[in-house]
């Protein structure tokens, strides 16, 4: 039986083909195998990857077929970079971290990407690239670090910093969800979650344990406080205070985040006391106590309330974004019975 040109072809180009794919595999196992002293856990490299020879690869790492690992990488142990995943730049990922397919860590200019141990990042995700801020300088140094335990989802972005002296921060354990942003020279404390399309501006400081709903946006050099809720679709121009709820375009404060607050293992007495913190400062029955300043006085002179903790640190929070350099507190809503 005759056989075709074509799977003529393909037969002779499978056959030349064979030889250099055992070649390269076999180089980069034996390669994998000579940076394990001792011969164990030895990292697997698909032959279809681009691995520069300079790159640090750790004990155990599994990099999939058509990713990228740059000269100035480094991998910890047991890493797992999954089909088109790709490294970049002077970047170093720690032990057991995972990129999905698409994600893309790091970036070709000066500077420097650390994202810490134990973190998933998401399908497409773009992490530790230039930052998007005009004022960014050609060729200056810039900076991102990640913390541990963070879940990173599909299609965020996360730029690192727009100039040598700062850097843009995630601390550790937040979820970051799908399709979400943080700019330049953004902090990030611990125990966040971000839902989905939550946009943060640059220079934003997120604290501890805050919470957003979907298709919110931050302005620049706002606060977002410890254990505060931010509605969906809010767009939040000013600082938000610890422990409060704020919704809306542009966010008010609607009261504290009582559930969130629970759900945190805050006691009744404390719940309590930062209700009844909040009234005097935002519900005064008493005109005669003027303005704000005059309330935090009030609140902190208190023979009950000045003696609980998170009352005084409530209070700190709101005096801090009254200052000249802050953007001052959203608004409170005045509710209407009439």
């Amino acid at each position: 039986m005759a056989v075709s040109p074509l799977r003529l072809r393909r037969q002779l180009a499978v056959h030349l083909l064979r030889p250099l794919y055992r070649h390269r595999l076999s180089t980069l196992s034996h390669a994998c195998k000579d940076d394990n002293d001792d011969g164990t856990n030895p990292s697997f490299i698909h032959p279809t990857s681009v691995v520069h020879p300079d790159a640090i690869i750790g004990q155990g790492v599994s990099i999939g077929p058509f990713c990228t690992v740059g000269s100035s990488v480094m991998l910890g142990n047991h890493c797992k970079l999954h089909p088109g995943s790709h490294v970049f730049g002077n970047t170093k990922l720690g032990d057991k971290c995972v990129l999905m397919s698409g994600s893309v860590v790091g970036d070709n200019i000066p500077g420097k990407t650390i994202i810490g141990c134990n973190n998933v990042i998401g399908h497409h995700a773009v992490v530790g690239i230039k930052c998007q801020d005009m004022k960014y300088k050609s060729g200056s140094e810039c900076f991102l670090q990640v913390g541990d335990n963070n879940e990173i989802r599909e299609h965020v972005s996360i730029h690192r910093s727009s100039k040598p002296c700062d850097r843009t921060v995630i601390s550790d354990n937040n979820l970051i969800m799908g399709s979400c942003h943080i700019a330049h020279d953004c902090k990030v404390g611990s125990n966040n979650i971000f839902a989905n399309n939550t946009l943060l501006a640059g220079h934003v400081l997120v604290e501890d344990h805050a919470h957003t709903a979907g298709a919110i946006v931050v302005h620049q050099f706002c606060n977002i406080g410890s254990f505060c809720f931010i509605g969906g679709g809010s767009v939040v121009s000013q600082d938000v205070p610890k422990y409060t709820m704020v919704a809306g375009d542009r966010a008010e404060l609607r009261g504290l985040n009582l559930e969130g607050l629970r759900r945190s293992g805050f006691s009744v007495s404390e719940i309590r006391s930062l209700r009844a913190a909040y009234r005097k400062i935002f519900m005064p029955t008493n005109a005669s106590l003027g303005g704000i300043e005059d309330r935090l006085a009030d609140v902190e002179c208190h023979k009950d309330l000045s003696l609980v903790p998170a009352v005084l640190s409530f209070v700190q929070s709101i005096r801090e974004s009254l200052k000249e350099d802050r953007r001052g507190i959203c608004k409170f809503r005045s509710w209407s019975f009439s």
